[in-house]
């Protein structure tokens, strides 16, 4: 059985303890691999390595570091076929959506950040006769960045891409559910002919690889996405350590449909960003809110596309819905469906585990799942459930569309379905998210920034946003 290695100091090694954890693949149910149990001893390994490589890598010149950047994207794209897979089976996403997003999307991170800190300006201020003041800003030392399960090569390059093109190094910790591509990425980095140290990559749990990242006194820099909750205890570890943070948390996404909207396309793109990934994206839209002179028309034809979606073995070139990700998360999903239907809701698609034939007969699969007939407030419209559930209820007022959108304690994302231009901009100030999709989902331009509101983040990602983030700035006053 294939074991997973830490990447440190440039080379795989095995983990100090000598201790593995089963790696799941979800389409199957089965173990297909062993993971590393890494701890603190394996985090100060890396943090020697980093500390040892830094001097060098931070002085080296920006197109240096940019042409390196840019050879390990090169490399992903030669590897692509070999990550998709990868990446389906750890996760249990279809190969057609690893092979044309995720894995395109991690190699278009690092060519950005690879070729935006060419770029990245430094600012001047003249005083009249008296001085001149200019600001560089200077990359800061170890960042540790923790990346989630979900698009597991995706978001792990989204983090190290800026922090390495900024002159950081980097201690890196995949989640340890999908922690193959990740293992796949530091092969590429040794061929592509990385320094050593500059990126190590740490496998292990969150509470003993992520917490030894996180209270590490020499790792002055976070870099987090995943639940809330994990959120608030990394937040309550660093702070008191004055770590610069960026935490980027959950999501409870509202999907705004008005009645002058070009019916066709909302209705098709909302079962895409209801059910891309099995609804594992923490952009995916869980709570649609129609108007109600089309409700009873967008819940028919919603309902009707969805019972036509098949389960499939993930491997299969037509399969669009695959596993969720694990055992556990499963039967959160299910646990949540249940609460539904008590709290009275009527589920009107799906709602079930899936038992496939064959190879995937153990394997982790729910039906796409529409829900009717809840309120806003009750549990169901404000947790996060992160799988292939979704609510629909109905409107009479824009105003009453806004409160509801903004119940919730996340604002990640929201998406919003109108002709009407001047309507768009006043919802869309009106809408308490980082992000908020006019007639389209998952448009993204990496020059933005990205990150959440309330308690779906802090900070910002994306673009200069990230580089400003892995970097601290320094003003020189000179009199003249």
């Amino acid at each position: 059985m294939k074991k997973i290695q830490n990447y440190i100091n440039g080379e795989l090694v095995a983990p100090q303890s000598g201790q593995y954890i089963d790696n799941f693949n979800p389409a199957e149910g089965k173990v297909y691999s062993l993971t590393p149990d890494s701890g603190s001893q394996d985090i100060q390994r890396a943090v020697n390595a980093a500390k040892t490589a830094f001097p060098s890598w931070s002085s080296t010149p920006v197109e240096m570091r940019s042409n390196l950047l840019l050879r390990i994207a090169v490399l992903i794209d030669k590897n692509l076929n070999q990550l998709a897979l990868a990446e389906s089976i750890d996760n249990g996403k279809p190969l057609s959506l690893a092979s044309s997003v995720d894995i395109p999307r991690a190699s278009s991170n690092i060519r950005f950040f690879a070729t935006a800190i060419l770029h990245f300006n430094t600012d001047a201020h003249k005083m009249d006769n008296v001085a001149i003041n200019y600001t560089t800003r200077e990359p800061i030392g170890i960042a540790g960045c923790i990346s989630p399960w979900n698009l597991p090569l995706y978001l792990f390059t989204w983090k190290i891409a800026p922090a390495l093109a900024a002159g950081n190094c980097v201690i890196a910790k995949p989640s340890e559910i999908t922690p193959m591509t990740a293992y796949l990425f530091s092969e590429l980095c040794i061929e592509a002919g990385l320094p050593k140290g500059v990126l190590n990559i740490v496998h292990g749990l969150g509470t003993k690889a992520g917490q030894a990242i996180i209270e590490h006194q020499d790792i002055p820099i976070i870099s987090f996405t995943g639940g809330t909750a994990t959120g608030k205890h990394i937040a309550a570890t660093a702070a008191p350590m004055f770590k610069k943070l960026s935490l980027e948390l959950g999501g409870k996404n509202p999907n705004l449909i008005f009645a002058d909207c070009d019916f066709d396309q909302a209705l098709n793109t909302s079962v895409m960003s209801s059910f891309s990934n099995q609804g594992q994206i923490c952009l995916c839209g869980s709570r649609i809110l129609v108007e109600r002179s089309i409700y009873d028309k967008f819940v028919t034809a919603f309902v009707d596309k969805v019972n036509k979606m098949t389960i499939g073995d993930p491997l299969e070139d037509t399969t669009k819905t695959g596993a969720v990700v694990s055992e556990s998360h499963m039967k959160k999903v299910l646990s949540y469906i249940k609460l539904a239907k008590e709290e009275g809701g009527q589920v009107v698609a799906g709602g079930q585990q899936v038992h496939l034939k064959g190879r995937c007969e153990n394997g982790y699969f729910i039906e796409p799942t529409v829900i009717t007939g809840l309120g806003h407030n009750c549990r169901t419209n404000q947790e996060e459930i992160f799988g292939p559930v979704v609510t629909i209820m109905p409107f009479d007022t824009q105003e009453e569309a806004v409160k509801y959108a903004n119940s919730t304690a996340y604002g990640l994302s929201a998406t919003l379905w109108t002709e009407n231009i001047t309507r768009a901009h006043n919802i869309a100030h009106q809408l308490k998210s980082g992000i908020v999709w006019v007639n389209c989902w998952l448009v993204r331009d990496l020059r933005t920034p990205f990150g959440g509101m309330k308690q779906s983040g802090v900070g910002r990602e994306g673009g200069n946003e990230a580089l400003r983030f892995f970097t601290e700035a320094k003003n020189v006053c000179i009199k003249l």
